[in-house]
Parts: structure tokens; C-alpha cells; sequence
């Protein structure tokens, strides 16, 4: 019994110095965050990194995210890309860290990793809009126009009356050759924006 009541009273301490250890680990966090807001806000980026730096903790998504972003602010792409791959690693079905991702990979001209990362969303959201609107913009842009096509149709099948996806779509249209479709749909855009000259500019061209 006495050996039992020294154990009991010993396990209760050992619990009781790994909360106390616990929550000042917290209460360094909470002030290492507070302090990273702080310096974000002055735009004291490197700032803003080194308080998160001494607590880092390879394991912490949260920690991960918001050194992706501050690293991504202050131009350091290729560390906001490792720090965003981490918190991907650590929560493989984040799209917050895959849309993060896509900052510090568009900024380095990396598109190959922002493409791929778009369609890793699509992976679970389908019908992603966002996604889908930047995939379709990168094909666009390569002018893989069958292949914009498809998800610029998501978009304007999920929003009818939204301006970026109709006016892309319609110019998707027009070089497929499409040009009743496009002029239906340079002339919705004009019910968004009455005097816009995208939409004015492909009307003009159909005639």
C-alpha cells in the first residue's frame, strides 16, 4: 500500500510538471505569434520570421503555414515553397496550404508546381471554382483552349452571372471559333459592365 500511495503521488507530479511544461510551450507560441502579427503589420517580415523561427516545430501545421506566408512576403519563394509543402505533409487534404502553395510558386514562374497543385484540389473539390478558374487561365494562356474550355464551363455553370469566369469563357469561346456562343456571352458580361472594353473589344471582333 505505502508503495502504491508513492507511485500515485508520484505520477500526479509528473502530470502535474508536464502541464505547467505544456502550457508555457503555449504561452510561447500564442506571444511568438501575437509578435509575428505585430511586425507583419509594420511590414518587418524578417521580423515576423525569426520570432516563429525559435519556436519552430517541424510538426506544427500552423507554425508551417505562417512562415509560408510570411517567407512568402518578404520574397523568399523557394523557403514559402518547403513551408507550404510541410503543412501539406502534415494535412494532406488542406486546400488552404495548396492555395498557399500557389503564391510563392506563381511569384517564382514555377507553374509546372502551381498547375499541379490546382489539380491536387480538384482531386477533392471538383468543382473548386477558384481552382478551376486558375487552371483554366493557365491553359489559356498556353492556348490550350479545349482544355481551358472545360473548366471555365464549371465556373459559369456554378456562377451564371459572375464577371471573371463569363468574360474568360466568352473569349474561350471565341477562339474555339465559337463566336455565337461568344457574343451571348461577351453580351452578359456588358450586363455586369455596360462600358467594357474586353467584352466591346470581342463583340467588335465577331462582326
Amino acid at each position: 500500500m505505502v508503495f502504491l500511495k508513492k507511485h500515485s503521488i508520484l505520477l500526479l507530479v509528473i502530470t502535474l510538471i508536464t502541464s505547467q511544461n505544456l502550457l508555457a510551450q503555449n504561452n510561447d507560441l500564442i506571444s511568438a505569434f501575437s509578435k509575428s502579427y505585430e511586425y507583419e503589420t509594420e511590414g518587418e517580415y524578417q521580423s515576423a520570421i525569426t520570432e516563429l523561427k525559435n519556436v519552430y516545430d517541424e510538426k506544427s501545421y500552423e507554425i508551417n503555414m505562417r512562415l509560408g506566408w510570411l517567407s512568402y512576403n518578404a520574397g523568399l519563394f523557394s523557403q514559402s515553397i518547403i513551408y507550404y509543402r510541410t503543412a501539406i505533409n502534415l494535412m494532406p487534404y488542406s486546400e488552404e496550404a495548396k492555395f498557399g502553395l500557389t503564391y510563392p510558386a506563381s511569384a517564382a514562374g514555377k507553374w509546372d508546381i502551381v498547375l499541379n497543385t490546382y489539380k491536387k484540389i480538384l482531386e477533392n473539390s471538383p468543382n473548386n471554382t477558384t481552382a478551376n478558374y486558375q487552371i483554366g487561365l493557365i491553359y489559356y494562356g498556353k492556348q490550350k483552349y479545349s482544355e481551358a474550355y472545360k473548366h471555365f464551363k464549371i465556373v459559369v455553370d456554378l456562377y451564371p452571372f459572375d464577371y471573371d469566369g463569363l468574360l474568360m469563357f466568352a473569349w474561350t469561346n471565341f477562339q474555339l471559333g465559337k463566336y455565337r456562343e461568344a457574343k451571348v456571352l461577351f453580351n452578359k458580361v456588358l450586363l455586369l459592365s455596360p462600358n467594357d472594353a474586353s467584352a466591346l473589344e470581342g463583340l467588335g471582333l465577331i462582326k
